[in-house]
């Protein structure tokens, strides 16, 4: 006897919920015409939440929770949006009231303990009694993670441990992965027990799937664009898989239910209304500018020095997304100036290090420059800003009106977007300290409170 295992999937959504409507409907529909003894399974591969999105920050995620529950999600990874932009407590329970098991192979505390909120595998049984094995792997962005009291194994290694010892249990394994293409073919080679690959974290794109060795892999791209499917055809009396085939549904081209729109007001409303506290009080308005310095860049420059307590400070103007009016300032007034998921980081450098960095901050490309990623929310790049470093027209630098010395060690205060080597190569081995988990508008939150203190003073 053969049997059709239903195995959905999503990867990546970001917080994009503009498709949500239209995927929780289209995987209802799917799972109620398949029937209640179908093999069906539902799984999300991990950054389903952005905290750029001011329902996801309203909520610390727990909103993203409720929806896949709604959704009737069987089991979920986690990627590095969930992982490392909430803190220790806000990770430990964002899934406290989730209807869905979530995976993750190589996670555990700094004791090297398993959280209670994570299965490090599952067996699945289907109505049939199919048993389908699930792994699962995040980023290994581990000396972030240690930041929050977590450790990340190297995952390939790990999910060879796991995977030989949970093949011989099973009739199908499948791997979660929000570890990213490259990653996913290694995977493929080096662990051919795997049948299935669903992956994530480089948002790729696989139309029909694509078969390395005996592994399928399937992706489905970023911001809920498509939602994937895998059908496998299995053999009760072989006990194997005897075909299998990935393929993708445009969002964009699943009818959307009738109340679409009503439901993203709720959203938004309900972050709104969760924002709607004053963290401080602004003596005097504050504009952005994005080729330029303003009135808002020193303010954030010294924010982020008065925070760190680093010689001198180096930020793009682009991540200035909205003025900060005069008078009370809330959540969501930062959230809408700040919304990327970007925390502080100081470097330490000789005087002849950060002359080069200074050198390389004058690309004339980059202001107008689009960035996609690197925890990015914005535009452009805008200019590159710096406090308590200033450069003459005869070419003398100085840190804190003294001139810059060769030999002599600084610190730079800077965004941790600017250590993964893409803009400043030299600055992605350099000797560095995150700081964790406050993100860029939680030091502005910080610094308003405390100047307002002063000004009452």
């Amino acid at each position: 006897m053969r049997e059709t295992i239903y195995i959905y999937h999503t990867n990546d959504l970001h917080s994009h919920l503009e498709n949500w409507p239209a995927i929780h409907q289209f995987l209802s529909n799917s799972r109620k015409n398949l029937g209640a003894q179908a093999s069906f399974l539902t799984l999300d591969i991990g950054d389903h939440l952005d905290r750029s999105n001011i329902f996801t920050e309203g909520t610390l995620g727990k909103g993203n929770v409720h929806l896949l529950n709604e959704a009737k999600y069987d089991y979920v990874t986690i990627g590095n949006n969930e992982g490392i932009t909430l803190s220790h407590e806000d990770l430990e329970t964002l899934y406290i009231d989730a209807n869905f098991e979530v995976i993750v192979s190589n996670f555990t505390d700094l004791d090297g303990e398993i959280p209670s909120w994570i299965l490090p595998y599952k067996i699945h049984v289907t109505p049939s009694g199919i048993k389908i094995g699930i792994v699962a792997a995040t980023a290994n962005y581990d000396i972030y993670y240690k930041k929050l009291g977590w450790h990340v194994q190297e995952p390939i290694p790990r999910l060879k441990e796991v995977c030989h010892m949970l093949r011989p249990q099973v009739d199908i394994l499948i791997c979660m992965s929000h570890l990213g293409m490259s990653l996913d073919e290694i995977i493929s080679l080096e662990i051919p027990e795997i049948d299935l690959i669903l992956g994530s974290h480089t948002h790729h794109v696989f139309e029909e799937g694509k078969v390395i060795g005996s592994s399928l892999q399937a992706a489905t791209g970023k911001y809920g664009m498509n939602v994937g499917l895998v059908t496998m055809e299995f053999d009760h009396v072989a006990r194997g898989i005897q075909s299998k085939k990935a393929e993708l549904f445009r969002a964009e081209s699943l009818p959307n239910p009738a109340d679409a729109d009503e439901q993203q007001l709720i959203w938004e409303n309900e972050g709104i209304a969760e924002m709607s506290r004053i963290v401080f009080y602004n003596p005097s308005a504050l504009k952005k500018e994005w080729f330029m310095e303003s009135d808002l860049s020193h303010f954030f420059g010294k924010a982020l020095l008065s925070f760190t307590n680093a010689d001198c400070a180096m930020f793009p103007a682009g991540i200035f997304l909205k003025d900060l009016q005069q008078g009370p300032i809330t959540a969501r007034d930062l959230h809408q100036c700040l919304p990327h998921p970007i925390n502080p980081c100081v470097i330490t450098l000789t005087g002849a290090e950060l002359l080069e960095v200074i050198r390389t901050g004058k690309n004339e490309k980059w202001p107008k420059l689009e960035v996609k990623g690197l925890g990015f929310r914005g535009n452009y790049l805008g200019a590159i800003l710096y406090e308590q470093l200033q450069e003459l027209e005869d070419g003398t630098v100085l840190i804190k009106a003294t001139p810059l010395e060769l030999e002599k060690v600084y610190t730079l205060a800077t965004l941790d977007m600017f250590t993964f080597g893409y803009f400043f190569p030299s600055l992605k081995f350099a000797q560095k300290q995150y700081f964790m988990p406050e993100m860029i508008r939680d030091i502005v939150k910080w610094y308003g409170q405390r100047e307002k203190f002063e000004y009452e003073s």
